[in-house]
């Protein structure tokens, strides 16, 4: 087949048969080779450069270049933007070939890995890349399994075997499966080549926890399940040795079915300036037309006097061709706006911000050894705008480490139920069984529904059970600090919803372990239908419940109940606090395309939502479904290679590394330990980034305006003539020597409250989910801000050199003069303007705001010198223009009124609106400064305390002495819908109750009182 063809036949099911490699080959299916990376040597060139032009900016400045080596248009010359444009593309490309490079890596030590394959009566070494369907291949204790396999005999007795999945599932306790019996012989290598067996089984697909399949051999018929599979990721372990056949390869694998497709993740303000940089676009387009028009009239009516003493080429007398040059001269000339430096820094930023998150060491788990890792540059500012998380369960709130705790034999218990496996017994009629077993040997090798005739037969035969053996109990603590990572990030207005493979009842008791579900909740709502129409009623009921009474306790008048018409406005509304709890079964109707619209709407009513018994692929659903339908960030956090899926669809990906393998982690964005990270990760290092990136962008196109726009009121006293104001050296180097490392400080150290604050007032969140600190708005005023400034610095030299002398009575009448004048006071006023933009400064902040002054003044000097005129005289024509200007005292004059007019509105503005309409970051940094002042406190993060019932940190059960409370069912509460407009409940008056609601009242208090403490002054604050 050629290579740019593919394969477009949908595979229903597979046909495999051992040991026939030419019968399989003509099924096409894939080998085992993986390839994660991009690139290859001849490919990397066009494709990587294809790729970073298709950004906006890119293109911009190629199309800039291109008409600035055209000699009638262009009056900067060509270097001031190939320089830049090429630094961005070969740091872009470096990246990106590195980050290849690794990945290549990666692919050629796994598909390189040795596999014992049976070859021509013998056992071979073959690399995995080799491995093909239809082999059969040795496996030996300790060894990762190479490809999908079907165990056909192992060391053990009965064909048993022993795997560890945590790879998979996360999961790190042994599993056990075992071959079938007519296979579990074929010990030697003969009869293994003899194996002509044939599987019918069902098509690639990303379930790991099912297997449908037959086999056929000697005119017999064998079912095959999950628990006969070996799937590539597992190790063999506590097993001398196995036979397996291979039945899925490379690609096609349940592991990599899992992994989801990599997409490119880029920030919803990388989204916006892409939008930003057309509308700028469009702005220098505008001012490029109002010039030229202005350049054909002044040809018109007063340049043609001058063709006598400048005269021009022939085609220059043309007044409308001369405005159409012009138009793309300045063009060129006004392109600043947006240099392309803004992304380098940018991309500095992103790599500090970075590093911040690695070096971390509150994030480092000392029982493991590991430390947080940002595995992307490119998400920081994001986030800090998160408002969905989506969290699995074992390995990620719980330790997934299972403890035998207690049990039951013959009725002596050694303690009262943890996550309890019972044992029992009946008698039972030999011919009934005979009967029951011909039923389930025809359900077991049924392709269509096998469970559901597995689980009918199964309920069948354990009914009537006499006696109770005995029973085990194993239990899963939670992780340190899930609770109090939980509600703290719920005051901070994130959403945790909670995704798990595990029943409903275990799922519901993570919720109250969690405080995520709670006694006083008013309602729990238990989505279980098994038909689209019961599931459909089921979400329909939950939300007019909701939407009912909330109406009526809260409207009061019918007037009042439209303003919640619509749901959206609806949700902000909501005083009363709901649960909704969905398993899989019901969540796969609930997912169809004219019911998730309803669930969405519910879920976004109810305070919290968990999803029990769903699947890998139906975690990703879900995380699309608010990906698609609210504008907002989403998280997936997990720990193993079943949350890939859904760490690959989310906004931000987060895997935990530790006892659950590497699956997660490799597909994240962030990593760490232990979940309570996340709260430092979003609150601290999120909020940071983004107000950093926001600050730092308002700060860069407001220079930038100032900078570029003196050239717009500069052309009407130039003739429209495309003459620069400044010395196209200062032009060169303003960007990228002059104004860069101060901006670059700002947005890598500045801070508007410390750490301990930003955990202390979870609420400081809120402004990066709103996208407050930059959008269109704040674009705009900074622009404005930018053009005002651009004005100032115009106007203000201009008025004042009309009428101003020298000390030796002559005039300022040369454009060197005024234009050294002007440069003089941008870079002063931007330093200054930056100077009072920062809320946190450091050593790093001054050396670099005062150096780029000094460095401004050396460059100056050294430029405009003798010396470097005489061995550049074309190069360098200001010659002297410092020395001669900077020496006057009038001038520093007109330089100071300038910076005083520029910052001082801004300045009134900026204390006028802390003073008037305070914020609470605002009211925390006063609180901070204030606490600062009076000598050092403790400010230690004040822990959350739980809200809930249910005090043991155990995901399966309480601890002793509370069977009672499970009996009772006052903590596991649930309403069916149906009974949604049932009366209210009576209320608890027990005293755990009460203490509970006293807990609750304690923690709403903390960020009230946290509020109140930063309205008042600091004598307030000492006097209480």
């Amino acid at each position: 087949m050629a290579f740019w063809r593919r394969n477009t036949h949908i595979e229903k099911e597979r046909h495999v048969k051992a040991n026939a490699q030419e019968y399989n080959d003509k099924f096409s299916y894939a080998d085992n080779r993986i390839k994660t990376s991009k690139y290859n040597i001849f490919t990397f060139l066009p494709i990587n450069l294809f790729e970073q032009f298709q950004r906006v900016a890119n293109a911009y400045f190629l199309v800039l270049l291109i008409l600035q080596v055209i000699p009638e248009i262009s009056s900067l010359s060509w270097f001031t933007t190939i320089v830049p444009l090429v630094l961005v593309l070969v740091i872009t490309a470096v990246k990106d070939a590195t980050d290849d490079y690794f990945r290549h890596k990666s692919d050629q030590q796994v598909n390189n890995r040795q596999s014992q394959v049976l070859i021509r009566e013998s056992l071979q070494n073959e690399k995995w890349m080799n491995v093909r369907v239809g082999d059969i291949i040795r496996l030996e204790n300790n060894q990762f399994v190479a490809a999908d396999i079907l165990l056909l005999c192992s060391s053990e007795p009965y064909g048993l075997c022993y795997i560890e999945t945590a790879e998979l599932d996360g999961e790190t306790n042994l599993k056990v499966r075992q071959a079938l019996t007519v296979t579990s012989d074929l010990k030697d290598i003969t009869k293994l080549m003899d194996f002509d067996g044939e599987v019918i089984c069902e098509p690639p697909n990303n379930k790991l926890d099912k297997f449908t399949g037959t086999l056929y051999w000697r005119d017999n018929k064998y079912p095959l399940d999950n628990e006969k599979m070996l799937l590539r990721g597992c190790v063999l372990r506590n097993t001398e040795w196995c036979f397996g056949m291979v039945i899925f390869a490379g690609l096609q694998t349940k592991l990599m079915q899992n992994c989801g497709r990599t997409t490119f993740k880029r920030t919803s303000i990388d989204k916006l300036m892409n939008t930003l940089v057309l509308w700028i676009f469009a702005f220098l387009i505008c001012m490029g037309v109002v010039l030229a028009i202005g350049n054909t009239i002044w040809e018109s009516w007063i340049g043609r006097n001058f063709q006598v003493f400048l005269p021009g080429e022939e085609f220059q007398s043309n007044a409308v061709f001369s405005g159409f040059l012009t138009f793309w001269s300045y063009i060129i000339i006004l392109n600043t706006v947006v240099p392309i430096s803004l992304y380098v820094s940018v991309e500095v930023l992103r790599l500090g911000h970075s590093y911040f998150i690695n070096w971390d060491r509150k994030m480092f788990c000392r029982q493991t050894d590991t430390a947080a890792e940002a595995r992307t540059t490119t998400l920081n500012e994001e986030l800090g705008q998160v408002e969905f998380i989506f969290s699995d369960k074992t390995g990620t709130l719980t330790q997934n480490i299972m403890v035998f705790s207690k049990c039951s034999i013959n009725g002596q218990t050694y303690g009262e139920g943890l996550r309890t496996l019972a044992l029992a017994y009946k008698d039972l009629d030999e011919d009934d069984f005979e009967v029951w077993m011909k039923k389930l040997l025809f359900a077991s090798t049924v392709i269509e529904n096998r469970e559901d005739h597995l689980a009918v037969l199964y309920e069948e035969i354990e009914q009537g059970l006499k006696k109770l053996l005995g029973a085990t109990a194993i239990e899963d603590k939670l992780q340190e600090g899930v609770p109090e990572t939980i509600a703290c990030l719920n005051l901070a207005d994130i959403k945790i919803w909670v995704l798990t493979g595990d029943k409903l009842e275990t799922a519901m008791n993570i919720g109250y372990s969690c405080n995520m579900l709670r006694d006083d909740m008013n309602e729990v709502f238990v989505i279980s239908g098994h038909t689209l129409l019961e599931v459909q009623q089921q979400l329909r009921s939950a939300k007019e419940h909701i939407l009912g009474l909330s109406r009526v306790s809260s409207a009061g008048d019918v007037e009042k109940t439209d303003m919640f018409a619509d749901d959206s406005v609806f949700e902000e509304a909501i005083i009363a606090e709901y649960a909704l709890v969905i398993n899989g079964h019901s969540l796969a109707h609930a997912l169809e395309p004219q019911l998730e619209h309803i669930l969405l709407d519910l879920a976004c009513l109810c305070k919290t939502v968990i999803c029990c018994r769903v699947t890998p692929l139906q975690k990703a659903q879900v995380v699309e479904l608010v990906k698609r339908h609210k504008r907002a960030v989403t998280l997936a956090i997990g720990d193993g290679a079943n949350d890939v899926s859904m760490i690959k669809t989310a906004h931000i990906g987060v895997g935990i590394s530790g006892q659950e393998g590497m699956q997660a982690v490799l597909a994240s964005d962030y990593s760490f330990a232990q979940f309570r990270y996340l709260q430092r990760l979003l609150l601290v290092h999120g909020r940071w980034s983004y107000f950093r990136m926001c600050n730092f962008l308002c700060y860069f196109f407001y220079k930038n305006f100032a900078f570029t726009l003196v050239h717009f009121w500069y052309g009407f006293f130039c003739g429209f003539s495309a003459q620069t104001v400044y010395d196209q050296w200062f032009i060169t180097l303003f960007n990228i020597v002059y104004t860069s490392l101060p901006v670059l400080a700002m947005g890598l150290f500045d801070q508007d409250v410390n750490d301990q604050n930003s955990l202390r007032y979870p609420s400081l969140y809120k402004p990066g989910q709103q996208n407050l600190l930059f959008n269109k708005r704040q674009f705009f005023l900074c622009t404005l801000q930018g053009m005002g400034t651009s004005f100032l610095l115009f106007f203000i030299p201009y008025g004042a050199f009309s009428v101003m002398v020298k000390e030796d009575g002559s005039y300022f009448s040369d454009q060197q003069t005024f234009a050294v004048t002007i440069a003089t006071s941008l870079v002063i006023v931007v330093s200054v303007q930056i100077g009072l933009d920062k809320h946190y400064w450091t050593a790093v902040n001054h050396l670099f705001i005062w150096g780029s002054l000094t460095v401004y003044f050396a460059i100056l000097f050294a430029m405009q010198s003798d010396g470097i005129f005489g061995i550049f005289p074309s190069n360098f024509p200001f010659v002297g223009t410092a020395l001669n200007c900077l020496s006057e005292k009038s001038v520093w004059l007109v330089i100071l009124l300038t910076t005083v007019v520029c910052v001082v509105p801004g300045l009134a503005v900026s204390f006028l609106r802390v003073d008037l309409f305070p914020t609470l970051t605002d009211k925390v940094r006063h609180l901070q400064q204030a606490k600062k002042k009076e000598g050092p406190q403790e400010h230690n993060l004040r822990r959350v305390r739980r809200t809930s019932s249910r005090r043991s940190a155990y995901a399966f059960s309480h601890q002793q002495g509370y069977g009672e409370l499970i009996t009772s069912g006052k903590n596991m509460r649930m309403s069916t819908v149906s009974s949604a407009g049932s009366p209210g409940r009576t209320p608890h008056s027990s005293n755990w109750i009460e203490n509970m609601l006293k807990r609750k009242n304690e923690v709403s208090c903390t960020s009230d009182e946290s509020d109140n403490r930063a309205k008042q002054t600091p004598k307030q604050q000492v006097r209480a």
